[in-house]
């Protein structure tokens, strides 16, 4: 039986070779457009598993396909096209080389390339990857921002709060990923949105993190209260880092993260988040992290995490 082919109803490509066929600058040093994504498959990976996220910028990017002949079109999610003006597209940089046995050349890269684009006046869009994957970045950005005398709010939307001060001797990895945030010299606020489950930390951990005045917000107070007032303690006319990690959603929505679970963020609860903080003050920079292809289910996961980065850009794009 021959498959009726219900993309071209709405002008689907068959493949996307860039993220929503986005325009490929790969030297960095050229980029003149104000957003920027860029796949960084791996950080600091723990032994025991090595760069297992490794697949996802490209899942990533082949989700998008089914939207590149429509991206002029109007985006309900956003309340317009994705890119309201032809400067305010953003550019796919591709992806930067990694080496699994080369954790510190690893995060060398992402750091020096987004130093690169923030010099650049640049909002980088990092695809993990690991939620590894963000500790070089968030140093770039606190950089950056030491140099302007501007302080820095981080909002991770996550199912873990990651306060772990090491695992397996790792210091730098995915489980250590807002400790290691809180050290840095711009970091004044914290808010963690999504918590729920059985995490990888421990009680210690969270008091931790409460100490240092973090604000967490569970899944379960978050379905409750909504995003509003989940992110009431975010300051106004802050400069903010907002970091994602896949298993924040609920499973059925997306499937492909190591750690699923009931009780996860919706689409549009996490589209509200982003939206929110966005009023408030400057998205600095963003990750995507912890997608895991060959845990998906029928492309699922990667359709949702891939409209999420689309609403995202369409966010930051009205911010620049």
């Amino acid at each position: 039986m021959n498959k009726v082919d219900l993309g071209a109803l709405f002008g689907a490509s068959t493949e996307a070779t860039t993220f929503l066929g986005l325009e490929e600058v790969r030297d960095l040093s050229a980029v003149t457009a104000p957003i920027a994504i860029l796949g960084a498959g791996c950080a600091t990976p723990y032994a025991s598993v090595g760069a297992y996220c490794r697949n996802a910028p490209a899942a990533l990017r082949a989700a998008t396909a089914s939207f590149i002949a429509n991206i002029d079109r109007h985006d309900f999610d956003i309340g317009g096209k994705v890119f309201p003006a032809p400067q305010l597209r953003a550019v796919d940089c591709g992806d930067l080389t990694f080496d699994e046995a080369d954790a510190p050349g690893n995060r060398k890269r992402i750091r020096d390339a987004v130093a690169m684009l923030l010099d650049r006046g640049v909002v980088p869009l990092l695809m993990g990857g690991d939620d590894s994957v963000p500790i070089p970045m968030l140093q770039a950005v606190n950089a950056r921002a030491a140099a302007e005398g501007r302080y820095l709010t981080i909002v991770q939307i996550d199912a873990h709060i990651d306060w772990r001060q090491a695992h397996m001797g790792e210091s730098l990895g995915l489980s250590s990923t807002m400790r290691r945030a809180s050290e840095l010299s711009q970091v004044r606020h914290i808010v963690q949105v999504g918590a729920r489950g059985i995490g990888s930390g421990a009680t210690t951990d969270l008091e931790d993190a409460l100490a240092w005045g973090a604000h967490i917000v569970t899944a379960a107070e978050m379905h409750r209260i909504g995003a509003e007032r989940a992110l009431a303690t975010v300051p106004e006319d802050t400069d903010i880092v907002v970091c994602i990690d896949a298993d924040a959603f609920t499973s059925s929505d997306l499937p492909g993260v190591i750690a699923r679970g009931p009780g996860g963020l919706e689409y549009y609860q996490v589209c509200d988040l982003i939206r929110i903080v966005a009023g408030k003050g400057r998205i600095r920079a963003m990750d995507f992290v912890e997608f895991m292809p060959e845990r998906d289910i029928d492309g699922i996961g990667a359709l949702t995490f891939a409209r999420t980065i689309i609403t995202a850009m369409g966010i930051v794009a009205r911010q620049v």
